[in-house]
């Protein structure tokens, strides 16, 4: 048996030697490195900044310095005049394939379309951020920036069309296929960066979700997991103010979003989500560290989806018609056009040239879903299971019988 002064004391001495251990992993850590190249402290860097980011007001004014909700460690240089003008087109782009989408779902040539139109700002940087070899995880939501990675605008429709499969290869074009359960799309991408990390691949992940998706179980083990891993990714969380018909009052009383990071050991930011010049230095920056190996990092972006939840919705019934008129006069739109225009980097000529190519996207999506597709009913089955349950297989020759007695009946 122990003596008493040895039970005593062996608590004591556990609780010292883990804290040992723990402080000389954290001087070695990634997440030191960072706060000493900032030179600011390893509270300082987690926290986000005390405003959110905003480098161009509503008006398309470039902000004073000092007016931008920067910090010490949170300092973050306009883009190049390059980038911005790139990404103002796939911006005009965005918003006229969300246009096009939501006319196409009135025609009855796609079943369902969560638009995106007053969020283009987010998706465009989203996408815009990432290098070639990293990935990004969408919500369904987020379509303009799965067409900005590069995926053709008639594959990432097909998916809300109707059809069985998703309409593109994820390998290819390193986009997870879009999907409606909320959140599973964090734990996927965190697998992702995983793998990656333990092949010594310099890959970068972007996992995106909305402000709803931060009240899931999914949230809290993929957000653990990333940080206990130090894994390369940026949870990118599109703060469009409710969670279909849910406010953000309702589902957290956190300070914001981003605050939820520290709980994890990760950096968190805000961001005006409706600012393209903002989310590119903001998402930029975060997808720079974790490359670095500063491990994972949170962005939320403040934005407001100027539409119903899909066409199914009718948000009438819990938001009225002067907070939408409020967002209107914050759109990333009008806001990065006079932007440039002011800067002399959008003369009339440029903007013709953009409003056609966004033209060209929306015809190709009109040819393209105006297509009838020939539907083999037998797919219902095929590719269920690499195996095919009993189940399956009865109903399936169910079907074919029925199928070849209409055939043979006309």
């Amino acid at each position: 048996m122990s003596h008493p002064d040895q039970v005593g004391e062996a608590p004591a001495q556990a609780v010292q030697a883990r804290s040992e251990h723990h402080a000389g992993h954290a001087h070695g850590s990634a997440l030191d490195e960072a706060c000493r190249n900032f030179g600011i402290s390893v509270e300082d860097y987690l926290l986000p900044a005390r405003g959110q980011i905003q480098i161009v007001d509503e008006a398309g004014n470039l902000r004073a310095t000092e007016d931008q909700g920067t910090a010490p460690g949170h300092e973050y240089p306009v883009p190049s005049d390059e980038e911005l003008v790139r990404a103002y087109e796939r911006l005009v782009v965005g918003r006229r394939v969300n246009d096009q989408n939501s006319a196409l779902v009135r025609q009855g040539r796609m079943a369902v379309y969560p638009s995106s139109h007053g969020q283009e700002a987010c998706q465009v940087a989203a996408a815009l951020c990432l290098a070639e070899g990293d990935w990004m995880f969408p919500t369904y939501r987020d379509s303009v920036a799965v067409m900005t990675k590069g995926v053709d605008p008639v594959e990432a429709m097909t998916l809300f069309r109707g059809d069985w499969h998703g309409g593109y290869d994820p390998t290819k074009y390193k986009v997870g296929i879009q999907c409606t359960p909320l959140t599973t799309q964090l734990l996927h991408a965190v697998g992702v960066a995983h793998a990656a990390k333990l092949r010594g691949e310099d890959t970068v992940v972007l996992a995106m979700c909305g402000d709803g998706a931060t009240s899931e179980g999914d949230f809290h083990e993929a957000l653990n997991f990333a940080a206990v891993f130090n894994l390369p990714v940026v949870f990118f969380v599109q703060n469009n103010q409710y969670a279909i018909s849910v406010p953000l009052a309702h589902q957290s009383v956190a300070p914001s979003l981003a605050h939820k990071a520290v709980g994890y050991g990760m950096a968190g930011e805000r961001v005006d989500g409706n600012d393209l010049v903002a989310l590119l230095a903001v998402l930029g920056r975060a997808v720079r560290l974790a490359r670095a190996g500063s491990g994972p990092l949170l962005v939320e972006a403040h934005t407001y989806r100027m539409q119903a939840h899909t066409n199914a919705d009718d948000a009438t019934r819990y938001r009225q018609d002067a907070e939408v008129q409020a967002w209107m006069a914050k759109d990333p739109v009008s806001r990065m056009q006079a932007y440039l225009a002011d800067r002399g980097l959008l003369d009339d000529a440029e903007a013709e040239r953009i409003a056609a190519a966004a033209e060209d996207v929306a015809t190709a999506l009109r040819n393209g879903l105006n297509e009838e597709v020939e539907v083999d009913p037998l797919d219902l089955f095929r590719y269920v299971f690499s195996n095919p349950t009993p189940q399956l297989i009865e109903q399936s020759a169910r079907l074919a019988d029925e199928l070849s007695r209409e055939g043979n009946a006309k």
